[in-house]
């Protein structure tokens, strides 16, 4: 699924280095409201949140990061390999939690990769005021088996990973859960709830991609044909034609450009291999992360522009780096999983002609080749008819110019207080604050009242919903998928 492996906010937002597992946490801040202070009660026993939470069997400390109003804890949890068969090996699953107050509701993120390491609150943590449970995808390091058997990645175990991590909280944190993500992290969302209805009293996920036919992506034609306006296509599809046109040269660059850096190209192949995927990428690319207005940074005649000048829009859009090994390794495990489960692209571009010499790549090139893949189609066809005809409190927030919302979630006649909206103009990085005023009370207001705290002034009046807490800087990110702004091919 296709990303820009450029910053994404970059995963160097999700990869953070932490130290081993058991090193000292911080002490809470004197700001901190008492719920989040050690106590020992009565009988003796500690009602420090660090204890109980580390009182769980299997949970460990890796440290705690002090920050003011809340104790903020990064932990591993020992996971089975097989949820089957749990007595066959376990492994180390990174999670974090962002504590307010056992008073408050929980919302269960996840960006369906690696798990930031620094404190953050997604948009329904915000608007609940809640507490934050945050979870690593399994299989990207470290929480990854070693060995690895890569036949027990699929989104049933991810689902049961959760669910074992919800059960285990639940003891502590008892008034509803939520469940968030965006991108790879909403179909996350959404198949937890498919395989552990009971778990959740409500899913938001954006911008979440729903392939139900991979091979089937009529869809993203239509959408490319008319997305933005006639100006801004013909004017990312020149560059990008003439990216090709000049393989030559700039291919001449990109050697230089990989050996300056360490760059190699075991497992797509070759270095032409490697650079056509980049070209072939960008204008998808684009769409998922910019806007419209953005349009008068790219090259307006792009014959006439000079070789820099298209390989920087190139690479500040695609990234070069993105499908070289260095590149795709820490993305391995979502290759493989578009490449058995979840579904990949393949459109057309028929403005490039017969410029392109190996189509729109599938996950099987971008997956070592000692890895087996095998697809299995009828999964995503399982998730589609159980959301249409069993969705339940499940909110899906998308983009209109994002390209990933073309083949996206839908309801049926089966669905009860769930909603499905959509960003006028928005990218891959649209949510509930970017909806039009109706739209954005009536999905606030859902989430205050599955989480139960919403006020009696909004479950009289929906129109009066708004976040329950104040906007943080350091905490709030605008744009949830920020985490994962590495490469083209990943929603």
């Amino acid at each position: 699924m296709r990303k820009a492996l450029r910053g994404f906010l970059s995963l160097a937002v999700l990869i953070g280095t932490v130290s081993a597992t058991g090193a000292s946490a911080g002490a809470a801040t004197a700001a901190e409201p008492a719920a989040v202070r050690s106590a020992v009660s009565d009988s003796g026993t500690s009602t420090d949140i660090k204890d109980r939470i580390l009182a769980i069997p299997g949970m460990s400390l890796i440290e705690e990061k002090p920050y003011a109003g809340y104790r903020y804890f990064v932990l591993n949890y020992t996971q089975p390999i097989d949820h089957r068969h749990p007595s066959k090996g376990t492994f180390q699953q990174r999670i974090t939690v962002l504590h307010k107050d056992t008073s408050r509701p929980t919302v269960f993120y996840t960006g369906g990769y690696n798990v930031s390491t620094n404190a953050s609150r997604s948009e329904p943590t915000r608007i609940i005021d809640g507490n934050q449970v945050s979870l690593e995808y399994r299989f990207f390091t470290p929480s990854r088996p070693s060995p690895a058997d890569w036949s027990k990645l699929d989104i049933w175990q991810a689902a049961s990973d959760q669910h074992r991590v919800f059960t285990a909280l639940k003891r502590i944190y008892s008034k509803n859960w939520l469940t968030t993500g965006g991108s790879k992290g909403g179909m996350t969302a959404t198949y937890f709830e498919r395989f552990y209805p009971k778990d959740m009293d409500g899913v938001v996920a954006y911008v979440a991609p729903n392939d139900v036919v991979n091979k089937e992506d009529s869809a993203y034609d239509r959408f490319f044909a008319n997305v933005g306006t006639k100006e801004c296509r013909d004017r990312l599809q020149g560059v990008q034609r003439e990216a090709l046109v000049r393989r030559a040269p700039l291919e001449k660059k990109y050697q230089q450009y990989a050996a300056d850096n360490g760059y190699t190209f075991t497992t797509v192949g070759t270095l032409d291999k490697a650079y056509e995927a980049v070209v072939m990428d960008y204008v998808w690319a684009y769409w998922q992360y910019s806007l419209l207005a953005d349009c008068d940074t790219i090259p307006a005649d792009a014959k006439s522009a000079t070789d820099q000048a298209i390989w920087d829009s190139i690479d500040s859009i695609s990234g070069f780096s993105a499908y070289a090994d260095q590149g795709l390794a820490n993305y391995t495990p979502y290759y493989y999983q578009a490449g058995t489960q979840l579904g990949s692209p393949d459109i057309r571009q028929p403005w490039l002609g017969k410029l392109s010499r190996y189509g729109y790549q599938p996950p099987r090139n971008f997956v070592p080749s000692s890895i087996p893949m095998k697809f299995q189609p009828w999964v995503m066809r399982d998730v589609d008819t159980w959301v249409k005809n069993h969705a339940n409190h499940m909110l899906y927030v998308y983009g209109e110019n994002d390209p990933w919302g073309a083949e996206r979630f839908r309801l049926g006649r089966g669905a009860r207080d769930s909603y499905v909206f959509t960003v006028p103009g928005g990218n891959h990085g649209s949510n509930v604050a970017g909806l039009s005023p109706e739209q954005k009370a009536t999905a606030t207001a859902a989430i205050l009242r599955w989480a139960g705290v919403a006020p009696a002034a909004v479950q009289a009046d929906p129109a009066k919903a708004k976040p329950l807490a104040k906007f943080d800087a350091r905490l709030d990110k605008k744009d949830l998928t920020t985490e994962h702004r590495l490469g083209t091919r990943r929603p």
